[in-house]
């Protein structure tokens, strides 16, 4: 992260879920200028990303994804994209 001049334009992104193991130098002062926390989806959210990983998959007429979102407090999208890919997996192999 050095070497870049003041009028060098670079933008760096960095994202992590463990925030606690990141070593310290990376969070001195002057590395990264802002830090944005994003919550974990509720109800609603995890039915939108429900819909949209369960988009491209075979599925029963009468799937409920109100109730899978009422169902998975706590999860990320990444946990809901594992469900789905999980339950297309295991229904590929009956």
């Amino acid at each position: 992260m050095d070497g870049f001049g003041t009028n060098s334009n670079v933008i760096v992104l960095a994202a992590t879920n463990r925030a606690d193991v990141l070593d310290k130098a990376l969070m001195r002062a002057g590395r990264f200028d802002r830090q944005i926390y994003v919550d974990l989806p509720d109800v609603r959210e995890r039915k939108e990303i429900f819909d949209v990983h369960l988009k491209p998959l075979k599925k029963a007429k009468d799937l409920d994804t109100d109730f899978l979102s009422k169902q998975t407090p706590g999860f990320s999208g990444a946990d809901i994209a594992n469900v789905c890919n999980e339950a297309a997996l295991n229904c590929r192999s009956r």
